[in-house]
């Protein structure tokens, strides 16, 4: 009972520090998912050129993560946050002439300053939430971080729908369409230009925060906890690749139902779009709170990872023939919370936010299992690496919902996802060395 009290006491600081960048981490990342529609709408986009924005955020975790683990060599996990930050300072700015521009190649350079410095941020924090505890728990401490960064994806969409969507009734395509050129690029300036307001205080908010960071009394991470190995190259651990390439199908998913829940809802006619991806985080806080309760007690982290991934296939089956115009689950399961209510087909994308909530948590100690202490950065930045997926799918969905399948079709993109996910659950992490388990 005292090493259990002691652990206690020891890990409340640390995962206090860890938990406010976790909610900036969901703060920044899940207003994507409101900012599509509205640079769609400020810069005249369709649907393949509005995915850009996920494209742009993501692809610099594939592009920087290395590079930053270097870093992190050199500086520090402490020091790497606080970097992190002042690079996503950096990318906040950015914002305010392309804001002024209506640049949409200039939005896209700040959303990839800013995955930059997530990235680091993330390639940092992650191994000291697995490394801190037990590692059968590891999951569960996971989830609390979870719980932090999609309650601030709830939070996002909502705060910046109220101040950013307002009046839209100005921006209808029949309305815009009927004014003169001049007229439509005035109005579109001034859209585009409520932006600057919100990306200030973002970046005011991160100056205090790298303060914070530096002055905190957070420790290095130790990580003599985590079993030695032989092998110095992470590419001869094949629980780590399997465990990357899971997250990467794992992320696309996670950001095709946050980040597309918005345009599909406004294509079907769902009046409040913009807030959309609250709904997705909601049920992701859900599965976390869920994930918190069972994990390890009930579930070992593989089996709540395989339930996950069979959950994700059936809400895909379920979204693909689902009527759009009607919302009778949602009249009887949720209509008692006085939450504007939504299309059946809506609600299941939304709920693949429960699917999703334990994955992240589950591959992570899976994964990072039986890597010695010098690898454990680099392989933690191998699977940053992998939230790439989240660059490379939805920009795949944009293009089947502009084809011949449509939006809703579309998501049939999930099925190849969800089933690699099983296959690591099932087998892929219990591998140790290529072609034994």
């Amino acid at each position: 009972m005292q090493s259990v009290d002691r652990f206690t006491q020891s890990s409340v600081m640390p995962m206090t520090i860890i938990g406010i960048l976790f909610f900036m981490f969901g703060f920044v990342t899940w207003l994507n998912g409101s900012l599509i529609p509205f640079l769609q709408i400020a810069c005249e986009l369709n649907h393949f050129e509005a995915y850009f924005v996920t494209l742009a955020f993501y692809i610099a975790y594939t592009v920087m993560a290395f590079p930053m683990s270097f870093i992190l060599e050199q500086t520090g996990y402490k020091d790497g946050m606080v970097w992190g930050i002042a690079v996503m300072v950096v990318g906040a700015l950015l914002f305010i002439p392309a804001a002024m521009s209506r640049n949409y190649g200039l939005f896209l350079l700040a959303l990839f300053v800013l995955g930059s410095g997530l990235t680091l941020l993330q390639t940092a924090s992650n191994p000291y939430v697995v490394t801190i505890g037990p590692r059968e728990s590891a999951a569960v401490r996971i989830s609390v971080m979870g719980v932090l960064n999609k309650g601030a994806g709830v939070i996002a969409p909502l705060a910046f729908s109220a101040f950013m969507f307002t009046g839209m009734s100005d921006f209808t395509e029949v309305r815009l369409a009927a004014l003169s050129d001049s007229e439509r690029t005035a109005q579109l300036i001034e859209l585009s230009e409520r932006l600057v307001n919100p990306y200030l205080l973002l970046a005011g908010a991160l100056v205090l925060l790298a303060l914070f960071v530096k002055f905190s009394p957070l420790n290095e991470p130790e990580f003599e906890g985590v079993e030695t190995s032989g092998s110095d190259n992470i590419f001869q651990h094949p629980q780590l690749v399997f465990g990357a390439i899971a997250l990467f199908f794992y992320v696309g998913a996670e950001v095709i139902a946050a980040d597309t829940i918005g345009l599909f809802g406004r294509g079907i006619g769902v009046e409040h779009f913009g807030q959309l991806t609250s709904y997705t985080m909601a049920f992701m806080v859900s599965g976390y709170l869920v994930g918190m309760l069972v994990i390890p007690r009930w579930l070992s982290q593989a089996r709540a990872l395989a339930a996950s991934a069979v959950l994700g296939i059936v809400f895909s089956l379920l979204i693909v023939f689902a009527d759009s115009a009607k919302d009778s689950l949602w009249q009887m399961l949720f209509s008692w919370t006085g939450v504007p209510g939504i299309p059946n087909v809506v609600l299941y994308v939304a709920m693949f936010g429960f699917a999703n909530a334990l994955v992240w948590p589950a591959i992570w100690p899976l994964a990072l299992e039986g890597l010695s202490p010098k690898l454990v950065g680099r392989g933690s930045a191998l699977l940053i690496m992998s939230i790439a997926g989240g660059a490379i799918f939805p920009i795949l969905y944009g293009v089947l919902a502009d084809g011949n399948l449509g939006a809703q079709s579309a998501y049939l993109i999930m099925l190849p996802c969800y089933v690699v996910i099983l296959f690591f659950a099932v087998s892929g992490h219990r591998y140790r060395s290529w072609g034994a388990k």
